[in-house]
């Protein structure tokens, strides 16, 4: 009991300080990794460091201990290495342009992607060749890139034309756009893994939605039989979209993440923000012709 008096005693604002900071900086790194790969890599590396203290307090395991104290500095070098690109992606979130001092910037080339990718949808629809584009958000998608063709180039929609022109060598498989490039064609996309109702749709549309399942991208799929233009977010389709609707879309998908003052990171999530998103899609597209899953 004196002890805890002792400490609460030299507890001090710059005590206060800095706990919250190391709080904030776990909170910051937990929030990273949410929706990613590595949240399973962090949970078998907790599991193993607790089963291994578990084990060597409770037995005397002298070989077992030394293996463990002298495993621990190897553990702390791999773990940049494992989780490599969370790290970057950190590095990149803290230099990206979130902040009220570059959000015209930043706005002004999110709405030259849409209009970009827009037109491009439209005229791949009227022609009807297939297409499937996949812009990347919060949650990297290195692994996925890495699976394609490397391109890094200026999105445009010539450049969208002729990657999706039929039986060119980029023509099969997903173009992966990172803020306004594209970084990657011919990528191949995990499929769906829920029930589809609607029988029309193809591994295509089955990748759109996949890839929305497992992060927080949005996909746009382009029918090589129909035309027929779809969205897909949070593992949800809209169909039998046109240029305009599109675009509207697209600008309500971007604008709350526009209109924030500071980086998504510093921000809480809000739970019932997916549903009431929705609800707008609903009401904007308007109903004949829309289908959702």
């Amino acid at each position: 009991m004196s002890d805890v008096l002792w400490i609460f005693s030299r507890f001090d604002w710059l005590s206060a300080i800095d706990i919250l900071l190391v709080a904030l900086f776990f909170y910051w790194l937990l929030f990273l990794i949410q929706g990613t790969q590595a949240v399973q890599l962090l949970r078998g590396m907790i599991i193993i460091v607790l089963l291994s203290v578990l084990v060597t307090s409770i037995f005397q395991l002298t070989a077992f201990s030394w293996l463990i104290r002298n495993s621990i500095p190897a553990l702390l070098v791999a773990i940049p290495v494992i989780f490599q690109p969370e790290l970057r992606r950190a590095l990149e979130r803290l230099g990206r342009t979130g902040f009220p001092i570059n959000r015209q910037s930043r706005q002004a080339m999110i709405e030259r992607v849409i209009n970009q990718i827009c037109e491009a949808c439209q005229r791949l629809s009227e022609h009807r060749h297939g297409a499937l584009i996949v812009l990347e958000r919060e949650t990297g998608l290195q692994e996925h890139i890495d699976k394609g063709v490397k391109v890094d180039a200026l999105i445009t929609s010539e450049l969208l034309l002729t990657i999706f022109f039929p039986n060119t060598a980029l023509h099969d498989g997903a173009v992966i756009v990172r803020e306004d490039r594209v970084v990657a064609a011919a990528c191949v996309l995990p499929l769906t893994e829920g029930f589809i109702a609607d029988r029309h749709l193809g591994l295509r549309h089955r990748a759109a939605i996949g890839i929305t399942e497992q992060s927080d991208a949005i996909s746009i799929a382009v029918s090589e039989e129909t035309g027929t233009i779809s969205i897909a977010r949070n593992g949800r389709i809209i169909r039998h979209l046109d240029e305009k609707r599109l675009r509207k879309v697209l600008q309500a998908f971007y604008r709350p993440w526009l209109n924030q003052a500071l980086p998504r990171w510093l921000h809480s999530q809000d739970k019932t923000s997916g549903a009431r998103l929705h609800n707008f899609y609903k009401a904007l597209l308007k109903p004949k012709h829309t289908r959702q899953r």
